[in-house]
């Protein structure tokens, strides 16, 4: 999609040499920490559902809004990657046959076609207790306060006013006839929770933040994690399940209701443009100096592909 009007002021190759080396910091760390010290099966499991795939947008939101407030750049990293550990845990329980009951995941077998339903339903209740505890290091120069503030963040996001809380309308509303109120509802809950979390997470690696700036951090992550869940409606119906790595057309086949089904092709990436300038207008009235990195992942999110 383009965007008139909307400021560049980052191009993809300055997003891609920002991203490169924080994403290789994430996926060293992640190697690292996840499934290392676990029974075997469970352990295999574990790094199965989160090593080798994905975006990993969750953790980059996380470190460019540290990186704005002048955060601490260890509790930056552990948040990164705990915000990355709900999510896969997140999408091992989703793709179950009680809920979504999908086989792709990232161009690969779902955890439970890998590994069957009970090791899968393990290995996504360990990722959640290890994303907490990745964030309450001993002796790790990380103030106490920090530590509870972004446990407290993160256990709001992923609970039930957070994305719990929206797979449960999700999966309350199939063939359902929702209004775009709700189904704005549904979404903030269900995606734009930990993705609007991850952003106060980074800001809360730093130990004092300009409540101006915090506000507009706040609205800048509700709008851009609703485009995200927007742009997602979106390629659900436009790309196929090899570009997306997961099943292409599952909403319509579910009959659930989606920004496309209610808005129509047209409707819904309109409103993926308006909450980019959303998103992008709260950080034009954010104090910080650099945002750039921010401004760029908010685009990324609205024109992605996959």
């Amino acid at each position: 999609m383009t965007h008139a009007g909307i400021d560049c002021e980052w191009d993809a190759a300055r997003l891609a040499a920002w991203s490169q080396p924080r994403l290789a910091r994430v996926e060293a760390a992640l190697s690292r920490w996840v499934g290392v010290e676990a029974p075997v099966l469970l352990g295999d499991a574990m790094r199965y559902a989160v090593l080798d795939g994905g975006k990993r947008l969750r953790p980059l939101l996380v470190l460019a809004a540290s990186e704005a407030v002048g955060g601490n750049e260890d509790a930056a990293l552990r948040a990164a990657c705990a915000a990355e550990l709900i999510h896969a845990y997140s999408l091992v329980h989703d793709d179950l046959p009680c809920m979504d009951n999908d086989v792709l995941r990232r161009g690969k077998p779902t955890v439970h076609v890998q590994y069957g339903e009970a090791d899968a339903l393990l290995a996504g209740d360990a990722l959640q207790a290890l994303a907490f505890e990745l964030l309450t290091p001993e002796g790790a120069g990380i103030a106490p306060a920090v530590q509870a503030r972004l446990c407290r963040l993160l256990a709001r996001a992923a609970g039930s006013e957070g994305m719990a809380g929206g797979q449960a309308i999700d999966l309350a509303s199939v063939g359902q006839a929702l209004d775009e109120a709700s189904l704005r509802q549904m979404h903030r809950l269900k995606t734009g929770a930990l993705l609007q979390g991850s952003v106060e997470m980074g800001a809360a690696c730093a130990e004092q933040v300009p409540a101006e700036a915090l506000a507009a951090l706040r609205d800048y992550g509700a709008a851009m994690g609703l485009a995200f869940q927007v742009v997602d409606d979106i390629l659900d119906v436009t790309a196929d399940s090899e570009t997306l790595g997961k099943t292409a057309g599952k909403d319509a086949a579910s009959d659930k209701p989606t920004y496309v089904s209610l808005l129509g092709l047209q409707g819904a990436q309109a409103e993926a443009v308006q909450l980019l300038r959303e998103a992008l207008a709260a950080l034009d009235r954010c104090p910080l100096p650099e945002t750039g990195a921010l401004r760029a992942l908010a685009r990324m999110v609205v024109e992605r592909d996959r």
